[in-house]
């Protein structure tokens, strides 16, 4: 587990700092592709919600139950997956609603309120931190865990965090007329990701045994659900034009059960 420590950190960090995409795609294109997006948020979300089902979940159950025995393994298993659910919305509920920061605009937006821009900028990317601190931790966990499975929900980690980028930029970019400006509030916002990686993994190192393993897993497991069923699948039917974001869901689910069954 030890060796991943580094692969487990750059992808942590690769998936944070996708938020400069979404900055770039916003400030720069001509045109955004909503259909795209659609499809690729739906694909994010079936990726997550099968890996932290299948094989995140189903893991830390194994290792519960082989450090606590069965039934307990099981109530613990249990218990992880929802405190991990009751952690990531006790972190949304500290987000005013009116200023949700997953509610991504683009330039071809009609947006309204220009004079609070600057500041719903300021709040989305503050919010946005918060949020990728548990998202960053999950995000390192899984790579310790297994590689393969890490590379996959970083995958879809950065993807959730490009339309994320767009709703730091937009306002940002509108109220001071800084390019340059909203691209940086957007790209820093994603170093949370690694910041709660390495927050996560000092607290928890001198404790890793098979019992808090698998709870981290299971936590995880409840982390990846709520965001594919509060932030990814709502976004990507918001730019869905017909039935992108259930085939992208669909095709998410299959690639990652394939490359799983292939590799194991």
């Amino acid at each position: 587990m030890e060796q991943n420590v580094l692969l487990a950190l750059g992808l942590t960090t690769l998936a944070g700092l996708s938020t400069g995409i979404g900055s770039a795609v916003a400030l720069f294109a001509r045109r955004s592709n909503v259909s795209l997006l659609s499809a690729a948020l739906g694909f994010s979300a079936g990726v997550m919600i099968y890996v932290s089902f299948v094989e995140l979940l189903a893991g830390g159950q194994v290792l519960l139950q082989n450090r606590h025995g069965v039934e307990l393994g099981n109530w613990l298993t249990v218990g992880g997956f929802f405190g991990g659910i009751l952690l990531i919305l006790i972190i949304d509920l500290l987000v005013p609603a009116h200023e949700n920061p997953h509610q991504a605009q683009f330039m071809n937006d009609n947006g309204t309120g220009l004079q609070h821009l600057h500041r719903v900028g300021l709040l989305s990317a503050l919010a946005i931190g918060i949020h990728n601190f548990p998202e960053g931790m999950a995000t390192f966990m899984a790579v310790l865990a297994d590689p393969l499975v890490g590379v996959s929900i970083a995958i879809a980690i950065a993807l959730h965090n490009i339309p994320e980028g767009i709703s730091i930029a937009v306002p940002v970019y509108y109220a001071s007329g800084s390019r340059r400006r909203a691209f940086w509030f957007s790209f820093l916002s994603g170093l949370a990701e690694p910041v709660g990686a390495l927050v996560g993994y000092l607290l928890l190192r001198p404790f890793l045994d098979d019992g808090i393993m698998g709870l981290v897993f299971a936590a995880v497991a409840g982390i990846m659900v709520f965001i594919s069923l509060d932030q990814l699948i709502p976004n990507a039917k918001k730019y869905d034009s017909g039935h992108q974001a259930v085939y992208g869901l669909i095709a998410g689910m299959g690639v990652m059960a394939v490359t799983l069954v292939m590799l194991a």
